[in-house]
């Protein structure tokens, strides 16, 4: 892990974690969600404007009311009026959104050579956080494979995977369970960071690899799997249940096992295949799926002589 040197970790307040995260002039979203009543608000505003005390005042008495209150964790296009990734202008943060084992998970990535110190822990909930990285230089598909790839090293939330996502903010109740718990914010550093610095995404299939490209890294197996093709199916499986091309998929494990697999086409069909069959039957509960599912070229055919 880097370690932060100067930094004073510290408790933020709402306004604090909002500038904290965002340029003054920024367009942020705010989304206030109260499942009770079934009713859902969103605002687009500039950050310096969420942290002022008469909208801070306003969500207050939403939180009171038994609404939730997050934040979008990447600025708005200017212009724009709600909050899809084609409207995010820029890349700011990646994040984890830790519910099962979190407390165990965040003991991982606080101990782990393979990701920075977070910039910001909150506790939503009794033994459940959301974990927050600042970052720059990264597209959007970049980014969304680094948001895939901690959340599959860390057992993160695989839904809280994409750029427009909003996350907590502290000073706010937690109104999703019975029981009242007051959302809380450290800020840990003030680095930040690249993409070179998150070896979690160094040793994914979502970072394509080819000959001659580690130069003597070694690569390693991800947490809470027992061997590479383990961890090989299951990022099949994650990467088909959020919608990717199967071809897709298999280009990518081939890429990324090129150098240890004498067939790695051969070994990465065969891998998407068991992977979506394992879908199927949990989808359908029997059977396998038809051979045409997985649709493309043979495995010793070159796409790029298809028209």
């Amino acid at each position: 892990m880097n370690e932060p040197t100067g930094f004073t970790r510290r408790m933020l307040s709402a306004s604090q974690y909002v500038m904290a995260l965002h340029s003054p002039n920024d367009r942020v979203a705010v989304l206030v969600r109260n499942h009770v009543r079934g009713q859902a608000q969103q605002r687009i505003l500039v950050a310096e404007a969420i942290a002022s005390p008469p909208f801070l005042h306003w969500l207050v008495e939403q939180n009171e009311g038994g609404a939730d209150i997050f934040l979008g964790m990447n600025p708005i296009r200017e212009n724009s009026y709600n909050r899809t990734k084609e409207n995010i202008r820029e890349i700011r943060h990646v994040y984890l959104d830790l519910d099962e084992n979190a407390s165990q998970s965040l003991h991982a990535i606080r101990t782990s050579a393979d990701v920075p110190t977070p910039n910001f822990v909150l506790d939503t909930s009794p033994e459940k956080h959301q974990v927050v990285w600042r970052v720059e230089g990264l597209d959007q598909d970049r980014a969304e494979s680094l948001l895939h790839s901690l959340a599959a090293a860390f057992r993160g939330d695989p839904a809280a995977t994409d750029i427009s996502r909003v996350l907590r903010v502290p000073g706010f109740a937690n109104r999703k369970y019975n029981e009242q718990f007051l959302v809380r914010a450290v800020q840990e550093t003030n680095q930040i960071y690249r993409l070179h610095d998150f070896g979690a995404y160094e040793d994914s299939p979502d970072a394509p690899r080819h000959l001659g490209d580690d130069h003597g890294h070694t690569r390693k197996i991800p947490l809470g799997h027992s061997s590479q093709s383990e961890a090989d199916w299951a990022y099949a499986k994650r990467a088909l249940a959020r919608g990717d091309s199967c071809q897709e998929i298999i280009r990518r494990i081939a890429d990324y096992r090129a150098e240890d697999k004498a067939d790695p086409n051969y070994y990465a069909r065969r891998t998407v295949t068991k992977a979506q069959a394992e879908l199927y039957r949990g989808s359908k509960g029997v059977g396998t799926p038809n051979s045409r599912q997985i649709e493309g070229p043979q495995l010793n055919e070159d796409p790029r002589e298809r028209s």
